[in-house]
């Protein structure tokens, strides 16, 4: 992308099960970077099928013990 600035243009893989969850799973500086590769595409893919399928229980589990981190929005608390 010559000539185009990318300054403080970011972008952001998340992953999401339409009305019940969402997973922000990474993020970078179009600046710092393109793309992200075949490769981590595909380890990628392999997160969001853990995320969207475990149970209830260890979303809870994996919540208390800080591997996510729930993120609230405006009209609702975290």
């Amino acid at each position: 992308m010559a000539g185009v600035d990318t300054r403080g243009r970011y972008r952001m893989i998340m992953v999401y099960r339409s009305e019940s969850r969402a997973v922000f799973l990474y993020g970078f500086a179009k600046n710092d970077r393109d793309n992200i590769g075949p490769d981590e595409l595909r380890t990628f893919r392999t997160i969001e099928a853990n995320w969207l399928t475990v149970s209830a229980a260890a979303l809870r589990l994996a919540l208390d013990d800080g591997a996510l981190q729930e993120i609230g929005h405006d009209d609702e608390e975290a």
